[in-house]
């Protein structure tokens, strides 16, 4: 466990736009900060920090929280995991107990599993360094390659022993159990196989770590070496999907780049380790690598948290250009900018960066980019007369420019078409919106898909259920949420209520005093803070919130009323109880789009009048339920006397109601 005084100083520590952007660029607005969602496909700006208040929030999917929600959320931690995740990056020392056997069973296999891939890093580390044969081959290698120590170690390069068992006998050794080194692909073990030690699967080759965007080691490639290179299909071997790792999810090199893409505002995507590690040792670092596989929207997400230019760097070979193809056209529909360079001479980014500096090689690119319409039209056209592939050709450019969601940026593209295709903007427009309307109706045809897909899980349970309990069976389908996307997630939150209105007073104006120089009957004077006059009227009446973390948070505030410079929003907002502090932050949200400047003040009468309103809302909400709760029993009640006397108790209620419904000032129907 980690102590009380430990979390605050973490929590004191953590700077929220330290912390957020390591994986969002984040641009100043006003004395917040704003930037792209990473919980959500996000194309316009809705993720706004705020240093003062040290908290996030967006303001379409309703993600958020302070430092140790968001690291939660964005690496799938525990809360513990959050803190120590905190606490490494800040150098703070964590002391805790040590964990009983019991306990250590009970952590997390994801974590595990974060814990063998660090622990393999090492040793592939210290072998390429240690080892004679590490030395001999695998550091001899990289060498040959002509990188540097200080790039080695920058990207934890490594070697694997070229004998089958080596690693994994020094990890169980070690106390590492072979179901890690299996589920993270370090090792294998074939079915028909009598070794009692599973198979090595990168033995003999030169290790590149996958290290993602958090700092998290997540999987590894192997190549052969070079003198084994002839006649072998498979040079590289990666790891394979696991639980933390899904290959189309994560990009080489986004850790070591992810500052430089954000300071640039731009990032160059190559295909393969070597040339984001060639690049980075001519000097520039804003560059990743998708090795070889088609873009995925979740990589092209995590790109457009830092910046939405992107430069396709590929040789100029017919890999490399159906590469640069292959990728265009869902960057396009992402929003990002997208240009292309084909290298000379049959180069590819690693041979190139190592003959040319920095500087040249910037040169280069600045000259010979090309964005994506005079790439397709060059690559397409290029040399074609016959008027049926002339005309597939330019269908598949206006394909390209349809996909795009700024209009304005389409129209641009169509103008700068006709110019060089030599075609009118009528006629090209009139293709594109036919591609529009064609690419809508696969939308809309997949969205009603989705709808029935959802329906019919919805259901299912109903039925299905029943039987599972009647015939219990093991392979009975196991029930999860169905997912939603941000939108549905917006459109199906609850309104707010007056309980959470009232919550959200009390966490900004708790402490402020509401009524001053009161006189009791004994003739006592006194003074009433907000959140003691909230409590004093809910209680007069019996009165309680339905949510019990708001009672205890009303209960707190009123327990240090009267303690000198008390804050309760920064009290709670900053809470120990992480459930708290979140939902602090979530009730106060809507204050961070705006300054301090530009913030409504209310004046004590204004709050006064806000805070009577509210309490009379929450009475109304209150009956509503419970006029709800009688009718629903009269309905369903056999016993006569019992039913005469709901009735009775129903019209004292309505009269209860319409009262309320007077001070209000409106009418209401229950």
């Amino acid at each position: 466990m980690i102590d009380r005084a430990t979390i605050e100083r973490i929590k004191d520590t953590a700077d929220i736009v330290d912390v957020v952007s390591d994986f969002v660029s984040l641009k100043k607005v006003g004395i917040n900060y704003r930037g792209l969602c990473p919980f959500h496909n996000d194309h316009t700006p809705s993720f706004y920090v705020s240093p003062t208040r040290r908290s996030c929030h967006c303001f379409v999917c309703g993600e958020g929280g302070d430092s140790v929600s968001f690291i939660m959320k964005h690496e799938q931690l525990t809360y513990p995991e959050a803190l120590r995740w905190l606490a490494n990056k800040y150098h703070i020392e964590i002391q805790e107990t040590e964990l009983t056997d019991e306990q250590k069973k009970e952590q997390s296999e994801r974590e595990a599993m974060f814990i063998v891939n660090e622990w393999a890093a090492n040793y592939f580390k210290d072998i390429l360094q240690n080892n004679i044969d590490g030395r001999a081959i695998g550091l001899q290698y990289f060498r040959s390659r002509g990188i540097r120590d200080d790039i080695i170690e920058k990207f934890r390069l490594g070697f694997c022993l070229n004998e089958r068992h080596a690693m994994a006998e020094t990890a169980i050794k070690q106390g590492y159990k072979e179901e890690y080194l299996i589920k993270v692909g370090l090792c294998y073990k074939p079915e028909n196989s009598t070794s009692k030690l599973p198979f090595d699967r990168f033995s003999g080759r030169a290790i590149f770590p996958w290290i993602g965007i958090s700092g998290k080691v997540v999987a590894f490639g192997g190549r052969v070496l070079d003198s084994r290179t002839k006649g072998i299909n498979q040079k590289y071997v990666n790891s394979p999907d696991s639980e933390i790792y899904h290959k189309d999810h994560e990009l080489y090199g986004i850790f070591q780049a992810k500052k430089a893409i954000a300071k640039e505002n731009l990032v160059f995507m190559v295909e393969g380790y070597t040339d984001v590690i060639s690049m980075h040792q001519c000097g520039i670092e804003n560059v990743v690598a998708n090795s070889g596989t088609a873009l995925s929207e979740y990589q092209i997400h995590i790109l457009h948290r830092f910046t939405s230019n992107i430069v396709l760097l590929y040789d100029g070979d017919a890999a490399g250009i159906k590469a640069a193809l292959r990728g265009t056209d869902m960057l396009l529909k992402e929003g990002m900018n997208v240009k292309v360079m084909l290298l000379p001479d049959g180069l590819d980014p690693d041979e190139f960066a190592k003959k040319n500096t920095a500087e040249e090689f910037r040169a280069y690119i600045k000259d010979h980019q090309m964005d994506f319409i005079a790439f397709k039209t060059k690559v397409l056209l290029d040399g074609v007369t016959d008027p049926h592939e002339r005309s597939e050709a330019i269908s598949s450019i206006i394909k390209s420019v349809s996909v795009i969601g700024d209009p304005i940026v389409r129209d641009a593209y169509i103008q700068d078409c006709s110019a060089r295709l030599g075609f009118s903007e009528q006629t090209l427009t009139a293709k594109m919106n036919e591609e529009i309307r064609s690419y809508r109706e696969e939308e809309r045809k997949a969205e009603l898909r989705e709808q029935q897909r959802t329906k019919e899980y919805q259901e299912y349970p109903k039925h299905r259920l029943l039987d599972n309990v009647k015939n219990p069976t093991p392979s009975a389908p196991v029930q999860t949420t169905p997912q939603t996307t941000p939108i549905q997630q917006q459109q199906r939150r609850k309104r707010e209520t007056s309980a959470d209105l009232l919550m959200k007073i009390i966490i900004q104006h708790g402490e402020e005093v509401l009524y001053d120089n009161i006189t009791d009957d004994d003739g006592n004077i006194f003074s009433l803070t907000v959140a003691q006059f909230i409590q004093y009227n809910l209680e007069g009446d019996n009165l309680r919130f339905s949510n019990q973390m708001y009672n205890d948070i009303m209960q707190e505030a009123v327990e240090h009323t009267g303690e000198e410079n008390f804050s309760c929003e920064h009290y709670f907002t900053s809470h120990h109880d992480y459930d708290i502090s979140n939902l602090a932050i979530k009730l106060t949200s809507d204050a961070l789009t705006l300054s301090k400047s530009l913030e409504v003040k209310l004046s004590i009468e204004q709050l006064r009048d806000k805070i009577e309103h509210l309490l009379y809302e929450f009475r109304r909400e209150y009956i509503t339920d419970k006029l709800t709760q009688i009718r629903n029993e009269i309905k369903t009640t056999t016993d006569s006397e019992r039913q005469m006397e709901l009735i009775v108790e129903l019209q004292e209620t309505e009269k209860i109601l319409t009262a309320i419904a007077k001070k209000i000032g409106g009418s209401l129907k229950a």
